[in-house]
């Protein structure tokens, strides 16, 4: 009876696959580094040789064992190991949201799920405050010029299980035409949440904006000119904007509805991992 016979000859002084080597880093508090196997992205609060602790943007802690090449740098699996004396820590600094900043941290590659916003302001106000957030997550701000259509808009997007979408929406308040809309709409992979201003441009502090109160417009006026009007300003509505705009350094000097909105939207579209 014939067992069979092997191909070759096994060499028995051939050299054994080495195990791979990753560069070490010193685990220094403030250090951003991304988790390999579960992609979560922070800063180092403190390091043991057992365990890790990193905060992410959010403000929460995870507790990751730090084994052989389970963290990246710079795209590079690395090692963590004890930093020495004479190794300072970076300072840990915020970005424009109040989220720890994760410097140069790569761009996640965008995911499927989307934030949909009104109109360009409205994207312009969430990227100046919010950029950072959204590049570490993955997460694509569109802008929808309008909601009239946003049903039909929805059901071509086909959102499901990964693929969620968040839509903020100006002057959701009881009775207004966004309202209206917002209540055709019931999918669990859909979030809209609004502010309750006219406007994006009104979610700006007045005080930011450099008047008492956002004005009255009359109605049969348009809202943007109208306040144009009271501002003694001219031109087009979008170049008055970016002035607007440039007042805006953090979260701080926006309503805390918009805030909360926001916030809000990015948790939920980067929930469904």
């Amino acid at each position: 009876m014939s067992y069979g016979t092997l191909p070759d000859e096994i060499d028995l002084d051939a050299p054994r696959h080495s195990k791979p080597t990753y560069t070490p880093l010193a685990a220094k508090m403030g250090v951003v580094i991304e988790h390999r196997a579960s992609g979560t992205v922070g800063a180092i609060l403190s390091y043991k040789p057992a365990l890790v602790v990193i905060r992410d943007r959010h403000g929460r802690d995870h507790s990751l064992v730090p084994r052989p090449g389970a963290f990246m740098v710079d795209g590079k699996p690395v090692t963590l190991r004890a930093p020495t004396v004479h190794e300072t820590a970076p300072e840990v600094s915020f970005t424009a949201s109040g989220s720890v900043d994760m410097g140069n941290a790569p761009a996640r590659m965008a995911r499927a799920s989307r934030i949909w916003v009104e109109g360009i302001h409205d994207a312009e106000l969430i990227e100046k405050v919010w950029g950072d957030d959204l590049r570490i997550e993955g997460v694509v701000v569109e802008q929808m010029e309008g909601a009239d259509d946003l049903v039909e808009r929805i059901s071509r997007f086909g959102p499901r299980s990964g693929r969620r979408v968040a839509v903020l929406l100006d002057h959701l308040v009881d009775g207004s035409k966004e309202t209206r809309i917002a209540n055709q709409i019931s999918d669990p992979n859909v979030l809209i949440v609004g502010h309750p201003y006219v406007d994006v441009w009104q979610t700006i502090r007045p005080e930011v904006a450099g008047i008492d109160a956002w004005p009255e417009i009359p109605m049969g006026t348009e809202w943007k000119k109208g306040v144009m009007a009271h501002f003694g300003a001219t031109g087009e509505p979008g170049l008055f904007w970016k002035r607007l705009l440039g007042r805006v350094s953090t979260f701080r000097d926006l309503e805390i509805p918009m805030v909360g909105a926001v916030e809000q939207m990015i948790d939920f579209v980067t929930a469904d991992r």
